[in-house]
């Protein structure tokens, strides 16, 4: 049986050439989108649960992204428990609106800050 001879400082250096360190934060973005058809009206919305539908009319065009940076404010609005939802009506910051027709305008507040940080 032969022994081998190992050179520690070599070792060392293999080891810190060889890899390298993940820093926090990760930016790593699990959100769900799934595409359907929809209310040709409707071009996204953020689900409460944390995923995103986009309306398959958008997939593959410019305005994906936008769409879909604008839903993630909405997310993020849920998240932060400023904005949540059920089939009558919307909550803002404690405030109840109707669900209507123009949920989307973008005279609301909950809108107007997604309108103002989503990618175009």
């Amino acid at each position: 049986m032969r022994l081998l001879k190992v050179n520690k400082e070599k070792v060392e250096n293999l080891k810190s050439n060889m890899s390298f360190k993940l820093r926090p934060p990760y930016k790593i973005d699990n959100t769900h989108i799934h595409y359907q058809n929809d209310d040709p009206n409707v071009l996204g919305r953020a689900n409460d649960c944390g995923s995103i539908n986009v309306n398959i009319k958008v997939k593959g065009t410019k305005m994906e992204d936008t769409v879909i940076s604008h839903e993630k404010v909405h997310l993020d609005q849920m998240k932060r428990g400023d904005l949540s939802y059920d089939g009558q009506y919307i909550y803002w910051k404690g405030k109840r609106y109707k669900r209507g027709v123009k949920d989307g305008s973008k005279s609301y507040p909950w809108e107007k800050e997604a309108y103002k940080k989503e990618k175009k």
